[in-house]
């Protein structure tokens, strides 16, 4: 922003942009709209983002946000808890959810292996779906990550993990683009790909 700009302002605008896919002239508006908003309105603004930073927590079954110890699906008897779809993070699991068509429950790694930029297997949920599947009657794991380089490394990286343990590893069928996100599939792509899913 301009120097003759207020500098609360100016912070402001700085905060927006450092959200994902929030260019600098966008991060701008945004501080622009907020200073247009009432007294109430900045205040409630305000308080949903410290509410959910607060209150909102990991699921201990699949690591999913929720507010309580499990989230509603982990929760929910009449899913199938013999299968987990494993998803890079909870924005994939509301795609799923869209499709009506898969039953079971997921796994959120939050992240996906990326030796170039320094991500490695201890610094997102891997440990967390072993020992899950260790302690659990599972009888197939469906990897869902994203058919990019990264979701293709993880995917065989947790697939190597847990085959040994006598448990099935699927891989999504074709339909999905490849550098696609599952986070901007419609439900048609996802449900043909959940149906043809092929052994890896």
């Amino acid at each position: 922003m301009a120097s003759n700009t207020a500098l609360p302002l100016v912070l402001l605008a700085e905060q927006f942009a450092k959200l994902p896919g929030i260019g600098f002239k966008t991060a701008q508006r945004l501080a622009y709209h907020v200073m247009t908003m009432t007294d109430e309105e900045a205040q409630a603004f305000a308080d949903a983002v410290i509410n959910a930073h607060s209150n909102v927590r990991y699921c201990s079954e699949c690591q999913n946000f929720t507010e309580n110890t499990l989230c509603p699906i982990c929760d929910d008897d009449m899913r199938d808890h013999s299968t987990i779809c494993v998803v890079e993070t909870p924005r994939d699991i509301t795609a799923f959810e869209r499709t009506n068509e898969y039953n079971g429950v997921y796994h959120v790694l939050h992240g996906l292996l990326s030796p170039m930029n320094g991500i490695t297997p201890d610094m997102i949920r891997i440990k967390e779906l072993i020992t899950r599947v260790g302690k659990e009657d599972i009888s197939e794991v469906i990897m869902a990550t994203n058919p990019t380089v990264e979701g293709e490394a993880t995917a065989m990286y947790i697939s190597k993990l847990i085959k040994p343990m006598g448990v099935r590893v699927t891989r999504l069928a074709l339909g999905l683009p490849v550098g696609g996100n599952l986070e901007y599939a419609d439900e048609v792509t996802l449900f043909r790909s959940l149906e043809n899913r092929s052994e890896i």
